[in-house]
């Protein structure tokens, strides 16, 4: 007989992580050491740790997991990943868990490394690479004018830096780094998302 405990460990969950999650088949292998932790800059500030939120996957804990901030604390540092005694691609799969959770609208709203990630990516499609100072506008006007204005006086000592340095072009706002054929990313990026949406439906 299946005792509760055995049900629990044998959830969809870890089954659904494995088929719709960038290398999410590799969740099982996690030893629970703790290293990815330990190495993480961010280790203190995380609501759940990467090997934490491995033991809630196979626990089948999804709403606890997929409405966690935790994975859009990854910075892609790859300490983690270098450190793991098993050489888990844990940056990968946390990232995956993060673009799985936005993909199902369970991701949290207002977290701030979220936000970045979705006004660089939407940046990067428009352009065909980052615009910096349109970027940096974006990041800093998205909460409104007046928290804009306060996030620009804040930050323009590093701005005046960044001028002196010649690593900000003020005139980047007209058009700046730019793709000759942003046409061409933009099928490329429409092309990928539909095989992707094709191999998620043979996953499900």
């Amino acid at each position: 007989m299946t005792t509760n405990t055995t049900a629990a460990y044998q959830n969809s969950f870890l089954r659904e992580v494995e088929a719709h999650v960038e290398e999410g088949a590799w969740v099982k292998m996690c030893m629970q050491c703790g290293v990815c932790a330990g190495s993480c800059p961010f280790g203190p500030h995380w609501e759940h740790s990467p090997q934490k939120i491995f033991m809630m996957i196979r626990a089948g804990k999804r709403e606890e997991v997929l409405r966690s901030d935790s994975m859009w604390m990854c910075t892609s540092c790859y300490n983690c990943l270098v450190r793991c005694p098993r050489k888990l691609p844990i940056t990968h799969i946390m990232h995956g868990l993060a673009h799985y959770a936005h993909r199902l609208g369970l991701a949290p709203k207002g977290q701030p490394t979220r936000e970045s990630a979705r006004l660089f990516w939407n940046n990067c499609i428009k352009h065909g690479r980052i615009n910096e100072l349109k970027f940096t506008l974006a990041l800093y006007f998205k909460d409104g004018l007046a928290q804009g204005i306060k996030n620009a006086l804040a930050m323009q000592g590093i701005g005046l830096a960044m001028l002196k340095a010649k690593r900000l072009n003020p005139f980047a706002i007209f058009g700046g780094h730019q793709c000759k054929d942003k046409s061409g990313i933009q099928k490329i990026v429409a092309k990928a998302r539909e095989l992707e949406a094709k191999r998620q439906e043979q996953a499900a």
